[in-house]
């Protein structure tokens, strides 16, 4: 096996992992992961008992139990390159040797779980107490092509079909389509409405959006929302499943994302007030995660 260079397996002083600040053993196999910091502590806070809480950077982490199984919470921040670095040293925590710095033998497989806020694609999709959850993803951001084990685990058919169907730009990032986790969703989803999440790079632009800047190709939302595979259409956009996904299936990680749907870019509502929704979707996330 080859031993990982000291810049590429990085931990700070302490011996911890460079960005997330943890240790081996600070995180439960099933995970829950959230943009917003605050997000993290409304979790937590429904923990019966904590026996971990840090903070470095925007990452907020929180280890604890509910209703006797052991979960972790984790910040991430938005967008996929957060994602990209909290689920390699999510990753690195369970599955390499940090005196080594090698890969361990037994490779640890986690339970991914993000928690989101996202606006709806589909005018049928309402604004609060909505729910979608990502059957796949289709990453606008172009992360996965930079992994060798990337085009791997992408979903071929659904890929060509979307950069042919919305004859993509090309001077736009590669898409690429990623399937979340059977497993979770089963599990986890109940009726929820799954669909096709976009991943975009941005809030701004890639989203469609114009303040003093102009978007260079405002048909996007109209054509994507017009395509389908195999029964699911576009229903929402976001900004960190497909990062989440293609590295969860590269590493062995089960990964699951459902958003909360707090506008919807078809009617043109945005609900600046949706707490009691995100409330909502926590406790019935915890109660659901304990079949796992």
């Amino acid at each position: 096996m080859r031993k990982m260079k000291n810049a590429e397996l990085v931990l700070n002083s302490t011996g911890a992992i460079y960005h997330l600040n943890l240790f081996p053993g600070d995180v439960s196999e099933t995970i829950f992961l959230v943009g917003d910091p605050g997000r993290a502590k409304i979790i937590a806070d429904h923990f019966d008992e904590i026996e971990l809480s840090k903070s470095n950077r925007e990452i907020n982490t929180f280890t604890g139990y509910y209703k006797g199984k052991r979960l972790s919470v984790l910040s991430t921040g938005m967008g996929t390159d957060n994602i990209e670095i909290v689920v390699n040293e999510l990753d690195a925590l369970f599955n390499i040797d940090f005196k080594t710095k090698q890969p361990k033998e037994t490779i640890t497989s986690l339970n991914l779980i993000r928690i989101g806020t996202s606006g709806a694609l589909q005018a049928d999709i309402p604004v609060d107490e909505s729910y979608v959850v990502s059957a796949y993803a289709l990453g606008l951001d172009g992360l996965a092509w930079f992994y060798e084990d990337g085009p791997h685990v992408i979903e071929e058919s659904l890929t060509n079909d979307f950069i042919n169907t919305m004859k993509w730009d090309a001077d736009l990032p590669k898409p690429y389509a990623i399937k979340g986790s059977d497993y979770l969703i089963k599990t986890l989803s109940g009726d929820w409405r799954k669909g096709i999440t976009l991943t975009a790079p941005g809030f701004y632009a890639p989203q469609g959006r114009e303040l003093r800047l102009k978007v260079k190709d405002n048909t996007i939302i109209d054509r994507a929302r017009q395509f389908g595979f195999e029964g699911y259409q576009v229903t929402n956009f976001e900004m960190e499943t497909s990062a989440l996904y293609s590295l969860s299936a590269m590493l062995g990680h089960e990964a699951m994302t459902v958003c909360d749907i707090i506008a919807n870019r078809i009617s043109d509502n945005f609900n600046p007030n949706y707490k009691a929704s995100m409330e909502n979707l926590i406790q019935q996330m915890l109660d659901r995660v304990l079949a796992l």
